[in-house]
Order: structure tokens, then C-alpha cells, then sequence
């Protein structure tokens, strides 16, 4: 930043800041809105905004005048925690996933719709509140979330108060996850086909950093998840004219001879063409399935256009542990606009305009729900995330099954990597996985069947609750029987180290087994 940046921005972010301020004071002395934030943030953790950063936690608001102080104090917007506890105040940063679970009461579902461009929220909104409505829930709320897009809520009151002998109060963060994630994966081709109908690939790369090539996506038909790119280079030789596919050949200088034994032939590429397969579903012969193959010329589908996990995604950051969403009728710190609520009717002609906080008309923005009203989207969510998950782990196999074993010697469990030391301290949910990363992990390294067994049980012993011994068994024995090399998953798998919540920052590798290769060649060197 040359010296110029840095005289004017301080001087342009004053008269910003004057502007907010001036309308902070005026808006939210309206006895209405506080009463509107009062009655929203009750057994929520309300945090206020200011306009360097957030204010102390654990808070809350008490009376109405609160708000008025905190504003008088400089804050600009109120935030709230999705989830309902009996005493607020109590939460610390010490407690674990127990304490949290004792103390939280319930929790509301917020599907945070998060565009760069507000038509595009508005076609998202649409298409999951059909969504919702066909999976049975009526009752929702619906608010502008003061800059580009719409949190939807469904009433923590609509869930079942058990299910599948678990407490709906202490499946927080797991349960909203697998629905928000459910939601974006059913209403993601529909998705796709409106967006395009409004927006063309020129006018998205007019307003985004976006290439036509990174707007293009390959979809699986039979699963609808996103397919993988190769490349398949046809060779032939001009001796004997034997001609030959590659997959994945990496072009060098260097030329191939002929495969057949008896011709002294250099093969010469005769094409070179891209290839698109799915590794969830490759054919019975275990093949990669190339884009209007003519063994399954049906599989495969390309849709230039928006891209949704791009351009307008469901932002699952919302769904952690004491994360904060902005209040209903709360201003925006950055566009001075309000967070109004919305009827469904209103979304398509809403402009944000209709935010002007000197002109809003206030609504409810939490609906009272019938008993057990989203108990079938909960049960269609679980359904498909427990399909994922087994998916994800099918293709960990597959994907590691041929690899050489690791030749690595001299490993302690001080080396281990932070996710897997947590894991060893045991799991609530997600045991089956927690069960196969430490497996392969351990196998991996080359541990003992003793110590494996040792310890894996030591491990089931801290789960809450336990495995049943003749899962954890079978496991075991499964695995020291493959002669072939399956590693841990990677990292980014989501299905596995976040959605177990092991991870507490981003790896600097991808796989765990290279943190630990990085560990024993620095305890080496010393």
C-alpha cells in the first residue's frame, strides 16, 4: 500500500463510520425495535457488533434499554446464536461438547443463503423453501440478511425432541449440517437450470474473476455429484500400425517404443482428447467411464453456467457451535440496512430498497411450528447423509487399496498429528469413522496387531458410548488381514475430520501419514 492508500483510507472510513453511527442511534431508539430484538434474543447468546469488531462473550439482553447502551456504547448490529441455552451467561470457552450439551435447551435451523449477486439468493430462497414445504415444513422464517442474501429458520420446535435415541438438543452442530447439506445437494441441478436463465456465462465473468472454463461443470447423472477430469492419449505405432490408449499419460519428450515384442517401432500420437469419469460410480469392471462413452454415453451431463458452490452456496460455517447470525431487524454494519423479515410473496419483487431502516414494517420473524412439523426432512437428511458417508468411505478404500506399504520406523504418539490425538479421546458420533481413520492410521504406520488392538479398544472405551466389541472386532481383523495398503483419509475429506469435529485449524498437509513422515525425519535430524 503506497503512502497516498494509506492518508486517504483512514479519512474515507471516518466519514463511513460518522454516517452508520448517526444512523445506529436514531434507528434503534425506536421502542419497536427493541422490543423486536428483546423478544428474539431470549435463552440466546446476543453479541453486539461495533464497528472495529464484536463485543465480550458470553452476553445478553436483559431489558430494552440494553440495547440503546450497547448502541450508545458504539455497537451497530446485534448478533445471536443459533442455539437456545438455559442460562446463556454460563457458556465458556473451556466447557467441551457435554457441558455444551447439558446446558443448551434446543436450537433453530439456519440456512444461510450467501451470493454475490441477490437475484441469484432470491432463486435459491425459492427453490428451498419448495424444498422444505415438500418435505412437509410450513412453518419458516424468512429475512433479508441486510447485504446480498436471505436467512431462512425453521423452529428448533418443529424437530422431534428425540430420534433414533438421540436427544434432538444435543445433535448441534450434526443434525442441522446433514439438512443443510441435504437441502443444497436437492435443490442443486434445479438451481443450476434457473440461474441460467437469468445469467449467461459472458455476463457472470463481466461480474466475477470467474473464466468460462471454471463456470463449465461435468455431472455424474446416476449421483449428481461433480465428475473428475482425465485426459486419454491414442498412440500408434508406424512400423506394424498397433494403436494403443493411454489414461492420464503425462506428455514428455521422451517417446515410447512399441508394446509389440517383435517390431522396433516409436509410437506417435494420433489424438489427445479429455475424458470425464465418476468415482462414486465406475462400472462392475472397476473402469473410469470417459464423457459420451459408448459403453454408457448416458452417465455424463454438461452444464455451462453457474456454478452453485461458487456463485451461490448455503455457507455451512453457520452451523458450528456458538456461531452468531445477525438478528432480525438488526442494521448491517457495512450497508446501513436492515435485516427485515420477508413473507414468501415478497421475496421475488424485494429490492433493498424495501431495507431503508426509516421505512420497515416489522413481522415475525420466528413462526410457532406443529409438534414434530420437520421430522421428515430430518429423517430424508440422515438418510442421505448416512448414503454419503458410506460412499466417502467406499472410495477412501478404493482410492488407497493399491498403494505400496510406507517403510517408515522409529514412530511415538507424541508424533501423532492434533486431529488424531483428539480422536483418541474418544466420540459421541461418527464412532464407525472415528473407528476407520484410526485403523488404517495405525496400519499405516505399521503398529503391531497387539497394539492396535490395545489401543483401539482403550479408544472405545472413552466413546460415549461404546462400540459394540464385535463391531470394533470384525473391524480389526478385517484390516490385518488386507495385504494391501488403505491410508486414512485425507483432510479434506469432509465427511470425516470436520464432520467429526476434529479439526481445530487448517492442516498444512493433506493427509495425517504426512505429518507424521514429517515428524519422525525432523526428530531424526536433531
Amino acid at each position: 500500500m503506497n503512502e497516498k492508500e494509506i492518508k486517504e483510507k483512514p479519512e474515507e472510513k471516518s466519514e463511513k463510520e460518522k454516517r452508520i453511527r448517526a444512523i445506529t442511534k436514531i434507528y434503534y431508539s425506536n421502542p419497536k425495535i427493541q422490543e423486536i430484538l428483546l423478544d428474539f434474543s431470549r435463552e440466546r447468546e446476543v453479541v453486539p457488533r461495533y464497528y472495529e469488531g464484536f463485543g465480550r462473550r458470553p452476553d445478553t439482553l436483559t431489558y430494552p434499554s440494553d440495547v440503546m447502551a450497547l448502541v450508545n456504547r458504539g455497537a451497530t448490529s446485534f448478533h445471536a446464536s443459533e442455539e437456545i441455552w438455559a442460562d446463556p451467561l454460563k457458556i465458556n470457552s473451556e466447557m467441551d461438547s457435554k457441558d455444551f450439551n447439558k446446558l443448551r435447551k434446543s436450537w433453530d435451523l439456519l440456512i444461510d443463503i450467501d451470493s454475490p449477486f441477490l437475484d441469484c439468493s432470491k432463486i435459491a430462497a425459492k427453490l428451498i423453501l419448495a424444498a422444505l414445504e415438500r418435505h412437509g415444513v410450513m412453518n419458516y422464517g424468512i429475512k433479508f440478511s441486510g447485504s446480498k442474501g436471505f436467512h431462512l429458520i425453521i423452529p428448533g420446535k418443529g424437530f422431534p425432541e428425540e430420534y433414533d435415541g438421540k436427544r434432538m438438543s444435543e445433535m448441534f452442530p450434526e443434525w442441522p449440517r446433514a439438512i443443510s447439506e441435504f437441502i443444497m445437494s436437492y435443490i442443486q441441478r434445479e438451481y443450476y437450470k434457473e440461474v441460467g436463465k437469468i445469467l449467461s456465462v459472458g455476463d457472470i465473468e463481466k461480474r466475477t474473476s470467474l473464466k468460462e472454463e471454471e463456470l463449465m461443470t461435468i455431472k455424474c447423472l446416476q449421483c449428481g455429484k461433480s465428475a473428475k477430469k482425465g485426459s486419454l492419449v491414442k498412440f500408434r505405432c508406424p512400423v506394424c500400425g498397433l494403436q494403443m490408449n493411454r489414461r492420464d499419460f503425462k506428455l514428455t519428450k521422451r517417446r515410447l517404443r512399441c508394446l509389440n515384442g517383435n517390431c522396433a517401432g516409436v509410437l506417435e500420437i494420433l489424438d489427445q482428447r479429455d475424458y470425464y469419469y465418476c468415482e462414486y460410480c465406475k462400472d462392475s469392471e472397476n473402469e473410469k467411464l470417459p464423457l459420451n462413452s459408448d459403453k454408457n454415453p448416458e452417465l455424463f451431463e454438461e452444464m455451462r453456467g453457474i456454478n452453485a458452490e461458487k456463485i451461490a452456496k448455503l455457507d455451512l460455517v453457520l452451523v458450528a457451535p456458538r456461531h452468531l447470525f445477525r438478528m432480525p431487524y438488526s442494521l448491517h454494519e457495512k450497508t446501513a440496512l436492515a435485516s427485515v423479515v420477508l413473507r414468501k410473496d415478497e421475496i421475488e419483487s424485494f429490492s433493498p430498497r424495501d431495507a431503508n431502516p426509516f421505512n420497515i414494517k416489522i413481522k415475525n420473524y420466528l413462526p410457532i411450528p406443529l409438534p414434530e412439523e420437520a421430522k421428515n426432512l430430518l429423517i430424508a437428511a440422515l438418510e442421505w447423509k448416512k448414503a454419503q458417508v458410506g460412499e466417502e468411505e467406499k472410495l477412501e478404500k478404493k482410492k488407497y487399496e493399491n498403494y505400496e506399504k510406507i517403510q517408515v520406523e522409529g514412530v511415538t504418539e507424541e508424533m501423532f498429528p492434533k486431529p488424531i490425538k483428539k480422536l483418541l479421546k474418544g466420540l459421541k458420533d461418527g464412532k464407525k469413522r472415528g473407528l476407520f481413520i484410526l485403523l488404517t492410521f495405525l496400519k499405516s504406520l505399521n503398529f503391531s496387531p497387539e497394539y492396535i488392538n490395545i489401543k483401539l479398544r482403550e479408544w472405545n472405551k472413552l466413546n460415549d458410548p461404546p462400540l459394540k466389541e464385535g463391531y470394533v472386532k470384525s473391524q480389526i481383523e478385517w484390516h490385518l488381514r488386507q495385504k494391501k495398503q488403505i491410508m486414512p483419509p485425507n483432510y479434506d475429506n469432509e465427511s470425516f475430520y470436520k464432520d467429526l469435529g476434529l479439526l481445530d485449524e487448517i492442516p498444512k498437509v493433506k493427509n495425517p501419514i504426512v505429518e507424521v513422515m514429517r515428524n519422525v525425519w525432523k526428530n531424526s535430524t536433531k
